[in-house]
C-alpha cells in the first residue's frame, strides 16, 4: 500500500508540473457544458431528450465523455508516449512491481475523473440542473469507479496496439469519436437499430447509467469490456519501444 500511495502521489506530482496540461484537462469540459447552457439552457423538457430538459441531458453525458478523455485516451496516449521515450523500460527495469505501477497511473486517471465530473456537476448546477438525489449518489459513485476502470483497461489494451507515439492520438480518435457520437453524447439517438449495437459497447451503457441510474446491463457491459480491455493489455503490453 505504501508503494501504491507513492505511485498515486508520483503520477499526481508529474501532472501537475505540467499546469498547462492539468489547466486544459479541466476547463475543456467546464467549457463545453457553459456552451451547451448557453444554447440549450431555455430548453424544457420533452420527448427529445427522454422526458428531461436538454442540460438535464448534457450534463450527465458530458461528465460521461470526460471520463472517457481522462480514463482512455489521455491515457493511451500517456503510455505509447513514455513507452517511445524509454520511460517504461526504464520503469520495468527498477523494483516496482508492473501492478503497483498500473494500480498507480489508473488511480490517477480515476482522480482526474471525479474533478472533472465535480466541476461539470457544479457549473450544470448554474444553470438551473439539480444535483443528484442523495439516495441515487452510491450507485453513481460506482458506476464511475467502474466505468473509469472499465475505460482504462481499454486504454491500456489500445496503447499496447500502437506503435509510436506519432500514431497514438489518430488511433486513440478513430477509436473514441464513432464510440461517442453513437452514444448519443451529443445527440439523442432514436433509431431502435442503432441504439441496439451501441448498447452492446461501453460508451452508451455507462452514459444511460449516469443518466437514469445504473442498471444491471450497463454495469456487466462496463465489467466485461473492462475485463476484455485487462485481458489483451495482459497479453499484449510492451514496455519496451517497437522495433520499426
Amino acid at each position: 500500500m505504501r508503494l501504491i500511495w507513492h505511485q498515486i502521489r508520483y503520477e499526481q506530482l508529474s501532472f501537475w508540473r505540467n499546469p498547462q496540461s492539468a489547466f486544459f484537462t479541466f476547463v475543456f469540459p467546464v467549457v463545453v457544458i457553459t456552451i451547451f447552457g448557453a444554447l440549450f439552457g431555455g430548453v424544457e423538457a420533452g420527448d427529445y431528450f427522454y422526458g428531461m430538459s436538454a442540460l438535464q441531458y448534457y450534463v450527465p453525458t458530458i461528465a460521461a465523455v470526460s471520463v472517457l478523455g481522462s480514463c482512455f485516451s489521455q491515457l493511451a496516449i500517456v503510455l505509447a508516449a513514455r513507452r517511445q521515450d524509454g520511460i517504461l523500460k526504464r520503469v520495468r527495469a527498477t523494483p516496482l512491481p508492473a501492478r503497483v505501477y498500473f494500480v498507480g497511473l489508473l488511480a490517477h486517471c480515476v482522480l482526474v475523473s471525479i474533478v472533472d465530473v465535480l466541476l461539470i456537476s457544479l457549473v450544470g448546477r448554474l444553470y438551473g440542473v439539480p444535483f443528484p438525489d442523495p439516495a441515487r449518489l452510491p450507485g453513481l459513485v460506482a458506476t464511475l469507479v467502474l466505468g473509469a476502470a472499465a475505460f482504462c483497461a481499454l486504454g491500456v489494451a489500445v496503447a499496447s496496439l500502437i506503435r509510436n507515439a506519432e500514431a497514438a492520438p489518430a488511433v486513440v480518435q478513430l477509436v473514441q469519436f464513432p464510440l461517442v457520437f453513437i452514444a448519443g453524447t451529443y445527440l439523442p439517438i432514436h433509431s431502435d437499430a442503432l441504439n441496439a449495437v451501441s448498447d452492446m459497447l461501453p460508451v452508451r451503457p455507462f452514459n444511460q447509467a449516469l443518466l437514469t441510474g445504473p442498471s444491471w446491463h450497463s454495469l456487466t457491459v462496463l465489467a466485461v469490456w473492462g475485463l476484455a480491455g485487462a485481458l489483451v493489455a495482459i497479453r499484449r503490453f510492451r514496455w519496451d519501444p517497437r522495433p520499426e
